[in-house]
């Protein structure tokens, strides 16, 4: 009997580049990871912490664009073809070349599924629909601080998966895991969707804890410092990622 635990790992496209972030991309799946969640970089990262705001500002600062981000999904998912890849990005971005276009390219690289936290799951400017047309999945993200009224009416609105933040701010500082953490992931998961659970993940303690309670347990800055940590050094970036997946997958 496996005591393997789903995880979604969360990189940054192009940070520190291109080769370093796929170097971390193939460390993540050699060390357990199922779900690729590959975020395009953007200017002003309402929901994530320090970590990632950097890395994504140092992208940027190399003139990074959305088109770059999707050329560097195509080459995971050709590497990957079996490991699930989502894009996590903000309403601005895929908007602006408008949705219906952005999900078409998307899907054409490899992408199953989006998450975009600013994008409000029942006022979404038509992504829900959009995914489904491209044989992608929407994937909302429910947060602690969300009436009961409204996590309701989410977890009954017939989303395959749900993205559980599993506490209010940003993402990057430790998360404890609670008899709250649980009850909210038990309000979220009421009306049949599968739970994604995520924010300031970082250690296999963290994920056995969740382990029963969601699908997936999600997992980004830690790797973002990781790699921050040793950029320098191919060899141990490879090795430091693939560890720390492997301790959050098989606590």
């Amino acid at each position: 009997m496996s005591n393997k635990i789903k995880l979604m790992s969360h990189l940054v496209a192009g940070y520190p580049t291109d080769e370093l972030s796929l170097t971390a991309a193939r460390a993540l799946v050699a060390g357990g990871a199922d779900i690729l969640e590959i975020q395009l970089p953007f200017s002003d990262p309402s929901a994530d912490g320090p970590a990632i705001q950097g890395a994504c500002t140092e992208v940027l600062e190399r003139y990074y664009r959305t088109a770059d981000g999707l050329k560097f999904i195509e080459t995971l998912h050709k590497e990957f073809p079996d490991t699930q890849i989502y894009i996590m990005s903000y309403g601005s971005l895929i908007y602006t070349p408008g949705i219906k276009e952005f999900c078409k390219k998307a899907a054409s690289v490899g992408v199953k599924g989006m998450i975009i936290p600013d994008l409000p799951f029942d006022f979404d400017e038509g992504l829900t629909q959009a995914c489904k047309d491209n044989g992608m999945i929407n994937i909302p993200v429910a947060a602690p601080s969300m009436s009961d009224e409204r996590l309701a009416k989410m977890a009954n609105a017939g989303f395959p998966y749900i993205y559980a933040a599993l506490r209010t701010g940003i993402t990057g500082t430790d998360t404890k895991i609670d008899d709250a953490t649980i009850s909210f992931l038990n309000k979220v998961s009421a009306g049949g969707s599968k739970i994604y659970g995520g924010f300031g993940i970082s250690n296999g303690i963290q994920s056995g804890a969740l382990a029963d309670s969601v699908d997936a347990v999600v997992a980004g800055s830690v790797f973002v410092r990781i790699i921050s940590e040793n950029k320098d050094n191919k060899e141990k970036l490879y090795e430091a990622v693939r560890a720390k997946a492997k301790e959050i997958t098989h606590s």
